[in-house]
C-alpha cells in the first residue's frame, strides 16, 4: 500500500483512478468542504452544533490550500480524486482539479470520514455484506446561519452476532463519526426505499440474518447545500476522500 504522499501525488497527476474506499490502508481520510470566507463562520458553527455528521479535524486560513496538521505540504486544489461544485444548491459539475476555481478568500474544512475506520472493522471481522451505502435521512441537523438540512448516513449490514463488536470498534473513533446513530429498521430514520441511495444501491437489500447499522456521514454538507441553496460550495464527491498523513490509530481512543 503506497503512503499518503504517494497516493495524493498519483491523484494529482491523474494516475490514481476511482474512489479511495478501501484503497488507502490505515490512513485517515476526510471529507472536504470549501467555502468563501463570508460563509465560513456560519459553517464552523454548524459543525460545532452537529459533531456526528461533521466532526471537524482542521480548518485552513483563508486562501491557503494546505492543511497544516493533517497533511503539511499538500495542496487540496489537486489532491482529491473528484470534487463536486455546488451553486445555489445545485450540483453543477464534478471536476478532478479545482485550481481554476480557487479564490483568495476560500476556507477549507476537513471532516472526519467513516472511511477511516473500515480497516479497523475488517480487522475485527466486521465486513459489511453490502459494502457502504449512503442515504438521506429524516433527521434534521441543528441549523447555523443559512446552513440547515437533513443528515446523511452510511449503512453497513452485519450478522447479528457482529453488531456489538462493530459498535465497540467504531466508538473508539469519535473524530470520524463514532458509534452508529441508529441500528435496525431503516424506516425509523426515514429510509423507506433501500433503492433510493446517494450512489449505488445494495443489490438485494438487507441480507437475511443481517442487521443494518447507520453511521452519520460527512456527505451531509452536500444535502445541506441543496436544502439551503448555498450560493457556492466545493466538496469532495462521495467515495473520494482526502487522504491525510495521519493513521487511524492517531485518532482512536485507546
Amino acid at each position: 500500500m503506497p503512503d499518503a504522499k504517494t497516493i495524493r501525488h498519483q491523484i494529482s497527476i491523474g494516475e490514481w483512478c476511482g474512489t479511495t474506499v478501501g484503497r488507502a490502508g490505515r490512513h485517515v481520510q476526510t471529507g472536504l468542504v470549501i467555502l468563501p470566507k463570508a460563509e465560513a463562520y456560519d459553517f464552523l458553527v454548524f459543525c460545532q452544533r452537529n459533531p456526528q455528521p461533521c466532526p471537524l479535524l482542521e480548518v485552513t486560513d483563508p486562501g491557503c490550500p494546505t492543511p497544516q496538521t493533517l497533511a503539511p505540504g499538500a495542496d487540496i486544489r489537486h489532491e482529491v480524486g473528484l470534487y463536486s461544485v455546488w451553486r445555489d444548491g445545485e450540483l453543477v459539475e464534478e471536476v478532478t482539479d479545482i485550481a481554476p476555481l480557487w479564490q483568495d478568500d476560500f476556507v477549507a474544512f476537513f471532516l472526519g470520514s467513516s472511511l477511516t475506520f473500515l480497516q479497523a472493522l475488517a480487522d475485527a471481522g466486521c465486513v459489511s455484506s453490502v459494502g457502504v451505502v449512503l442515504y438521506k435521512t429524516n433527521i434534521m441537523c441543528k441549523p447555523a446561519g443559512r446552513f440547515a438540512g437533513p443528515m446523511v448516513v452510511t449503512m453497513q449490514t452485519l450478522p447479528a452476532a457482529k453488531v456489538a463488536r462493530a459498535v465497540q470498534v467504531t466508538s473508539r473513533f469519535q473524530a470520524t463519526h463514532g458509534a452508529p446513530i441508529h441500528i435496525g429498521d431503516p424506516a425509523a430514520i426515514g429510509i423507506t426505499d433501500l433503492a433510493q441511495t446517494i450512489g449505488p444501491a445494495p443489490p438485494n437489500g438487507i441480507p437475511p440474518g443481517d442487521v443494518a447499522l447507520f453511521w452519520a456521514c460527512s456527505v451531509t454538507p452536500q444535502t445541506v447545500a441543496q436544502a439551503s441553496a448555498i450560493p457556492f460550495m466545493i466538496t469532495h464527491s462521495s467515495g473520494h476522500g482526502f487522504v491525510t498523513d495521519l493513521k487511524d490509530h492517531d485518532l482512536a481512543v485507546p
